[in-house]
């Protein structure tokens, strides 16, 4: 769907955010074919406290995720005030 989605915007953001998650799918899916299993190797601590463990994969999942939500709030506040 995202190869879809992803010709039909218009906005730039919106175009980066699809390009981040489908970025970070394909290589958590290259992980999941090539070993079996997804590497997380940013693993974050403070003393006792750990943090979850994840990959440049998720994150960009993440901030992808992200770059929409505040597109498309964007776009519909865009279209309610020229309504």
């Amino acid at each position: 769907m995202l190869f879809i989605w992803l010709p039909k915007q218009k906005s730039i953001c919106a175009k980066v955010a699809f390009a981040m998650i489908l970025s970070g799918a394909l290589g958590n899916l290259i992980d999941r074919v090539r070993l079996g299993y997804v590497v997380d190797f940013i693993h974050v601590h403070w003393q006792q406290h750990y943090f979850p463990a994840f990959n440049l994969a998720d994150a960009a999942i993440s901030v992808g995720v992200c770059f929409l939500l505040v597109d498309w709030y964007l776009i519909e506040r865009k279209e309610r005030d020229h309504a």
